[in-house]
């Protein structure tokens, strides 16, 4: 299952991925927004990132204006590797090295074709493992830890 948040500026690109789903017969939970009434991006990203986590999503697309808020506040969820995407190689090689589990997008930025083909990529792309699978390790180990070791 796929788990899709989008705040009011997002709205629209969220329905629309919504069809695209639809017609492709996959699976999706909306955590909304459910209309184009002012809603907070933080806030809309939140379900979709428990989803992902607690396993009930594979993974998550969200979108707000530009996608950029939406994903810094995903990535505020411990396990959470949202990425921004806004062409091919972004979004195929977030989940090829990066094991991006969350595609942020920006309703006022992607166009409606060019998003839809960001959203199939993402779907569609295996994560690689290798040498990646450390790198995301790391990561993984940074969020684990405290800073103070770090400099």
């Amino acid at each position: 299952m796929i788990a899709l948040g989008a705040d009011s500026a997002g709205y629209q690109l969220k329905e629309h991925i919504k069809r695209h789903l639809d017609e492709k017969g996959i699976v999706y939970k909306d955590f909304g927004a459910y209309n184009e009434e002012s809603s907070d991006y933080p806030l809309m990203a939140e379900g979709p990132c428990r989803s992902v986590l607690s396993g009930e999503s594979e993974r998550a697309i969200l979108v707000c204006g530009t996608g950029i808020g939406i994903s810094m506040a995903a990535n505020k969820h411990k396990g959470i590797r949202a990425a921004v995407c806004g062409d091919y190689f972004s979004a195929k090689y977030t989940r090829l090295h990066n094991d991006a589990n969350v595609l942020c997008l920006g309703g006022r930025v992607v166009g409606m074709g060019l998003a839809l083909e960001l959203v199939d990529i993402f779907l569609e792309t295996p994560f690689e493992g290798g040498r990646h699978a450390r790198r995301v390790g790391q990561i993984h180990d940074i969020e684990n830890e405290d800073g103070a070791d770090r400099q």
